[in-house]
């Protein structure tokens, strides 16, 4: 399956919406890596449990570490290939066929444990825990209007928000990243807002599209 084949059938998966540009580009590096994994026939469930595991071990690094340093570089590095991994999960079951409901229930589990090892990588790195808090609720707070609208019968979401699990997962990493290049600069303050603002977005935009699915 080529990257415009599984981009389109991503966007079907996903009520029909095209990516952000941002998405994109992170589906585009995920088809790279996911395609010879598919061809290897590596269950999808064992990579949803490894970008978990990692997920966790990200979060527990950058509380230990604390700001700057190695130690949130490595955080950093260790949420980049995890959420790596939360995505090849499901690009491996697409490009092989393997989509199941189990299978989803295991990743979107998993993705949540995610989003609050994110809040918790951006906590170890010196943001205030109410931000932390707020920024992480927000994310689960979409997630969990968008499990509601399609338990309630909408299939087809028709949108992909500013907000999503990419946007989140690259926020994070960066700003561990950038605590310890630009260490005088109070990024882990910045990135948390700047997702808990993108978050507010994310939510309105996706409550707008359910409400007018909905009636």
């Amino acid at each position: 399956m080529n990257r415009d084949t599984y981009l389109q059938r991503w966007s079907a998966l996903h009520g029909g919406a095209a990516p952000t540009p941002i998405v994109r580009g992170w589906l585009t590096g995920v088809h790279a890596v996911a395609a010879p994994l598919a061809a290897l026939r590596v269950p999808p469930a064992a990579v949803t449990l490894a970008g978990a595991v990692g997920s966790v071990v990200a979060g527990v690094l950058a509380v230990r570490a604390g700001p700057g340093g190695a130690g949130a570089v490595l955080a950093a590095a260790v949420l980049t290939v995890s959420g790596l991994l939360d995505n090849l999960d499901g690009a491996v079951a697409v490009i092989s066929d393997r989509v199941g409901r189990r299978g989803a229930l295991l990743d979107a589990a998993c993705d949540r444990l995610g989003d609050a090892a994110c809040a918790v990588v951006l906590w170890g790195c010196g943001a205030p825990a109410w931000l932390a808090l707020l920024a992480g609720g927000l994310a689960q707070w979409q997630e969990y209007v968008r499990a509601r609208g399609q338990g309630l019968g909408v299939t087809e979401v028709g949108v992909v928000t500013v907000a999503e699990r990419p946007t989140r997962i690259s926020i994070a990493a960066a700003t561990a990243a950038a605590t310890a290049i630009v260490p005088e600069v109070g990024w882990a303050t910045i990135g948390t807002a700047v997702w808990a603002a993108l978050g507010v977005v994310g939510f309105v935009q996706l409550w707008i599209a359910l409400s007018r699915r909905l009636g």
